[in-house]
């Protein structure tokens, strides 16, 4: 499948989820879902978001890992291929991509608030810290 197709095929196949923005990046494509980074799109195939806690489910549907070639060797991130069944249909995929959500805004949750978030939290008459 052509890179723009298979684009397009994601896309359609992630839209019940929601708003569906499609970024190039780094020769790839990243894919959000409600402004939600959920999945990427290289060397031709579809990788979802995954955890500790999803991860099982695509090793157990004989999926494969993202990995890409780095100075310090080989590099696996947490995104891994969909099932070959689930690019078929948003059906088929609907329940794959729930995962990959779940892992993403779980990650989202685990990350710290930005020095400058907190700041912009505080109240203007609460004194600032010194280091």
């Amino acid at each position: 499948m052509a890179a723009d197709a298979l684009v397009e095929h994601c896309r359609e196949l992630l839209a019940p989820l929601g708003a569906v923005r499609v970024r190039r990046m780094f020769g790839g494509h990243g894919i959000y879902v409600d402004e939600v980074f959920v999945a990427i799109i290289a060397f031709d195939r579809l990788y979802l978001k995954t955890n500790e806690r999803t991860r099982p489910r695509f090793e157990a549907e004989g999926c494969q890992p993202f990995v890409y070639d780095a100075k310090r060797g080989a590099v696996a991130l947490g995104y891994w291929s969909a099932p070959a069944e689930a690019m078929e249909s948003p059906a088929l995929m609907e329940p794959w991509a729930r995962l990959a959500l779940q892992a993403a805004l779980a990650a989202r949750a685990a990350k710290p608030v930005k020095r400058r978030a907190a700041a912009a939290a505080r109240p203007a008459s609460a004194p600032r810290r010194r280091r």
